[in-house]
């Protein structure tokens, strides 16, 4: 909308519909640091001006304004294009006005054609503009510009009618106007936000262990010390953070035993996010892991490997957590005077006390919890997964990240909230940098594409960043209870491909798939008990992982997040998509059975313009899974694809 009247003029020109704009300018939309961000806004006004618009940015709390010039396309809408150098809180305006000498110069030409008797008056105002701008020069301390514009304003004085256009008609006259408008009558839009984040908020590889069972030892518990292969394993099959469920002391009153029973022996070990005991709360270390020297020393071991750590901040506290004791009025309490533990019917977690949000206490609390986190950061970490945020106050994490990334903006933030699609979406709006997604219940081709369509074509793309992921603890999904090792490979080709975001769970490389009986979760779940691994053991896929991940190093257009295109294919059980960069120079094709147990068939239909492709032109395909090159014609192809064999191709796509 128009900015308010000055006391000099009304505002003239009218800007609306202003886009990218989430909720009216509440919430900023997300790019990376050298992203550019497309930006349009219709702009028009009254009469029969030409107008010239620019589009301008920000960061926060500094003075000037970048800018660059906006295009014209149809029914007055207008375009630009922006990128920000610096990770943190940015804003973008579009201001528009009048352009007084193009517009004088367009009915001059006209006249001057006419013969119009009035040219010789009308020259003289083309002068007045020059020389206002020639002032505007050399108040800029350009005076060969100024000297440049007061010749041609003396030459619209002196010059025959018939040879104006010629001096009028110069680009480089032009350029010199343009370098110095006349902006009086300028309209600026509202400001609008925009959160820039670093490169790895967008492109990243997850890896999650507990560092307790980092040995892969049923009889031991592993320390911070102990955790150095598992981070050169994973850093070898290409990930690049590495995710750690809560490292705090773990409660002992109500601790759970193994497979979540009522009663713990003397060496279960319990569940992580029962955090609190008498070492301490969420600020402490569980002193099996060892000491906060050692995790520091392990954030600085990990960085020497090109890996960040990323910190688990579950906010709930076991009986034991020093909360209790120190503010009970923290918590829920109940009639009887006792705290309320934590139910997700039908789930019941009695080693576990939520905090009440909204107790009366609660700006103090709020203050409490944005300070543990600054606690973390200070000592080195970067990035955090948050457990369950639903099922906080959204008002709370606009505080914390806000608070957080304003002093620290390479801090990432994952969303754990796997609940009703609009509680996922404001959590990213309020600041989440990425988000767990339903991609682990979506199995069917077409529940696939509708799903990675709304993520990335609708508006969701301008704030929502996707992270699939195959597995948790908490969750092994029915189609891998039991399933073969092609039924792993498959998935973590969908969640490698299909987005630049992906991670998943220990245990995943060596398609553990032992499901508790009629539950969606492991069996001998490693959230209540150490197990014995053997990270190398014969059957598991590290090959195929490290395959995904280095070809999503190598390909740029792997790690962009709204570029996926569907292709046609005749088998409802063949999937193919393109991913390419807005430059073409780098193009994939991927075609993959989503049979895991059988061999498939199917013609495949490309859409020869998505991959940048002519009607009839060659192309070659180069597989970059197994290694096959060929040459294709047209938008029709034939393939076979068999879970025993070839499941699936990942071809790099040049044009001959």
């Amino acid at each position: 909308m128009p900015s308010a009247p000055s006391p000099s003029y009304a505002p003239t020109v009218v800007i609306e519909d202003l886009y990218p704009c989430l909720e009216g300018g509440r919430y900023p939309v997300k790019r990376i640091v050298g992203e550019p961000l497309e930006v349009w806004a219709d702009v028009f006004k009254d009469g029969h001006d030409i107008l010239r618009a620019v589009l301008k940015w920000r960061q926060e709390g500094q003075q000037r304004w970048a800018e660059a010039a906006m295009s014209l396309g149809d029914n007055d809408r207008w375009h630009g294009r922006c990128s920000f150098e610096a990770p943190g809180t940015w804003e973008y305006v579009v201001e528009a006005w009048p352009d007084g000498f193009r517009s004088w110069k367009k009915t001059f030409a006209v006249r001057v054609e006419a013969l119009d008797p009035d040219v010789p008056v009308e020259a003289l105002e083309g002068a007045r503009l020059l020389e206002q701008a020639a002032i505007r020069a050399r108040a800029a301390g350009v005076m060969d510009g100024a000297s440049q514009l007061t010749d041609c304003a003396e030459l619209l004085r002196t010059l025959p009618a018939d040879q104006l256009m010629d001096v009028l008609l110069s680009e480089e006259l032009q350029a010199v106007m343009d370098k110095f408008p006349d902006r009086e009558f300028a309209t600026t839009s509202r400001a609008l936000p925009v959160r820039v984040e670093r490169e790895r908020a967008r492109f990243s590889s997850w890896y999650e262990f507990f560092p307790r069972n980092a040995e892969g030892r049923a009889d031991r518990h592993s320390t911070f010390r102990d955790c150095l292969e598992r981070l050169d394993d994973a850093r070898a099959m290409g990930f690049d953070v590495i995710y750690f469920p809560p490292i705090h002391p773990i409660g002992i009153t109500h601790r759970k035993g193994k497979n979540n029973t009522l009663t713990a022996g003397p060496d279960d070990v319990g569940s992580p996010w029962a955090i609190g005991g008498p070492a301490g709360g969420h600020r402490a270390i569980e002193p099996a892991l060892g000491t906060e020297t050692d995790f520091v020393w392990l954030l600085a071991e990990a960085r020497k490997r090109g890996l960040e750590i990323a910190l688990d901040f579950a906010i709930n506290c076991s009986p034991d957590h020093p909360y209790v004791k120190d503010h009970p009025d923290w918590f829920y309490q109940r009639p009887d005077g006792s705290i309320r533990y934590a139910e997700n019917p039908p789930k019941k977690y009695q080693d576990i006390y939520p905090l009440n949000f909204h107790c009366a206490d609660w700006k103090n609390l709020w203050r409490e919890l944005i300070d543990v986190v600054r606690y973390w950061v200070d000592l080195g970490v970067t990035i955090f997964r948050v457990d369950n945020p639903h099922t906080k106050p959204v008002a709370f994490w606009e505080e914390l990240i806000r608070s957080i990334q304003r002093t620290n903006p390479e801090v990432l933030f994952l969303s754990e909230a796997f609940t009703k699609p609009k509680m996922m979406q404001v959590l990213a709006k309020a600041g989440f940098t990425q988000s767990y997604t339903y991609f682990t219940w979506r199995e069917s081709k077409h529940e696939l594409m509708a799903y990675v369509n709304e993520l990335t074509r609708s508006e969701m793309r301008w704030y929502f960043r996707g992270n699939f992921w195959p597995n948790t603890p908490d969750i092994l999904p029915g189609h891998l209870q039991h399933a073969a090792a092609p039924m792993f490979r498959l998935r973590a080709a969908l969640a490698a491909l299909l987005t630049p975001c992906w991670g998943m769970y220990s245990g995943y490389e060596l398609c553990e798939n032992d499901p508790y009986p009629g539950k969606e979760e492991y069996n001998h779940s490693e959230k209540y008990e150490l197990l014995q691994r053997d990270w190398n053991a014969p059957g598991n896929i590290k090959a195929f992982i490290t395959q995904l991940n280095r070809i999503r190093h190598e390909n740029p257009a792997l790690q962009l997040y709204d570029n996926v295109v569907f292709h046609a294919a005749d088998h409802d059980q063949v999937m193919s998509f393109s991913r390419a960069t807005p430059d073409g120079g780098n193009r994939l094709l991927v075609v993959m059975s989503l049979n895991a147990t059988a061999g498939v068939e199917s013609g495949v239909h490309l859409d020869l313009a998505a991959l940048g492709l002519a009607e009839g032109q060659k192309f070659e395909v180069r597989d970059l899974l197994y290694g096959g090159v060929y040459q294709w014609q047209g938008a029709d192809n034939y393939v076979v694809l068999r879970p025993d064999g070839v499941a699936m191709h990942v071809f790099s796509v040049k044009p001959l």
